[in-house]
């Protein structure tokens, strides 16, 4: 099963998040009984009322959060709502995934208040954060994320729109997005991206639930069947668009998917060996593939396609690389979306021919059946020092993991 968390248009607050679950069938009574349980641990606040009723924005239906508190509190300690939201996920039972989640959510708050104004985090005061909406957005989330089983499934975020224009808050005005938003995606593989907005459209709880939710960004829908679909609306209303937050929940095939940059330069004139060290060079930047592909270009002239596998991280300097090793003068670079069949790394101690070696292997695992690679490195260098061929020395370990059951 997947989870597609949408933002792409609307951004994303955590009534929108908590209402999309409500609507993908998230236990609403459940919730709401959650929530109620969870006002003793908030002080000064009481909620009057809380609901979930359907609205309509800009044509599109969708479910929104009705609440209605009573607080006379304008600034609250970080501390004092990282123990009110830990004490209520203990107090409700919820599983350990789900009580890692919450805490998560509130220190990625506290941590990114305490970076941007250079105090400790034990220090670090809320305002527009410290109200109860807070912990009735964490808490709620948790506990129809926990629900839904959602923290077993795999959750991928399209790009976050954060609007544009300026905010205007205790700290005074400045650019759309603050800087709260921009430290809690600083830390994350998540994409955001302003529009015309004028607005804001992604809110700081907005922003560090999903990014403790997931580290999975990608530019486009996965192959998937459409199970469910879950609407939120915001509290705005917008002229150019539907001021809502779209999940979508489905199947896939059993392979995990991701998004990679692809990088490709044709290079001409260029040695073997220099592009033996190329690849070697490359690999050490932290790319996950290199090819090469031999061929004819313009004129007739023969090139060399060098093609790279990469994540974001690390395409400025692997681009480098490129340039100052071969001397191309432009480098393409597009995304792909890709499946990959589940695998692990697996470290074993063997004994051949009387000598110990420790070996690594990646396992894998597709539709119930098992199988493994052992690294090249690894099988180079048993192969030299028990003086047998490549081919001989893996059939040895192979039979040897195998009789171990890994």
């Amino acid at each position: 099963m997947v989870l597609v968390i949408d933002p792409q248009i609307a951004g994303i607050s955590g009534d929108m998040l908590l209402s999309s679950l409500i609507d993908l069938g998230a236990n609403k009574d459940k919730v709401i009984d959650g929530i109620k349980k969870s006002e003793k641990f908030f002080s000064d606040s009481t909620i009057k009322k809380l609901d979930f009723q359907k609205t309509k924005k800009r044509g599109i239906e969708a479910l929104e959060l009705i609440l209605e508190i009573d607080e006379h509190t304008h600034e609250r300690k970080g501390s004092e709502i990282k123990k009110a939201i830990n004490d209520s996920t203990q107090n409700l039972g919820l599983s350990n995934k789900a009580k890692i989640f919450a805490e998560s959510c509130i220190d990625s708050l506290i941590f990114s208040e305490s970076k941007i104004h250079g105090v400790s985090e034990e220090s670090v005061h809320f305002h527009e954060a410290s109200s109860i909406d807070t912990l009735v957005d964490i808490v709620g989330i948790t506990i129809a994320l926990d629900d839904l089983r959602l923290f077993d499934e795999k959750i991928i975020c399209m790009p976050v729109s954060v609007g544009g224009g300026s905010v205007t808050f205790s700290h005074g005005t400045m650019s759309n997005p603050a800087s709260a938003i921009l430290e809690i995606f600083k830390n994350s593989y998540l994409k955001i991206r302003g529009n015309d907005a004028n607005d804001e459209l992604t809110t700081p709880t907005g922003a560090c639930i999903l990014a403790n939710l997931t580290n999975t960004c990608m530019d486009y829908y996965p192959a998937m069947k459409i199970d469910s679909i879950g609407y939120g609306a915001g509290q705005k209303d917008f002229q150019n668009f539907s001021n809502v937050l779209k999940l979508v929940r489905g199947s896939t095939n059993n392979l995990e998917s991701d998004s990679v940059k692809i990088l490709e330069t044709n290079v001409d004139d260029i040695s073997g060996e220099i592009l033996g060290n190329l690849i070697e060079k490359i690999m050490q930047k932290g790319a996950r593939d290199v090819s090469i592909y031999h061929g004819i270009t313009k004129k007739g002239r023969p090139t060399n396609l060098v093609s790279v596998i990469c994540d974001d991280q690390n395409i400025d300097e692997i681009v480098d690389t490129l340039v100052l090793e071969t001397g191309t003068l432009g480098v393409r670079i597009s995304e792909s979306n890709r499946f990959v069949v589940p695998r692990t790394n697996e470290n074993i101690s063997l004994t051949v021919d009387g000598k110990s070696f420790d070996v690594r292997y990646k396992k894998s695992t597709f539709k119930g059946k098992t199988d493994f690679k052992i690294e090249f490195d690894d099988l180079r260098d048993i192969s030299n020092t028990i003086e047998k061929s490549i081919k001989e020395t893996e059939s040895l370990l192979r039979k040897e993991i195998e009789k171990l059951g890994n």
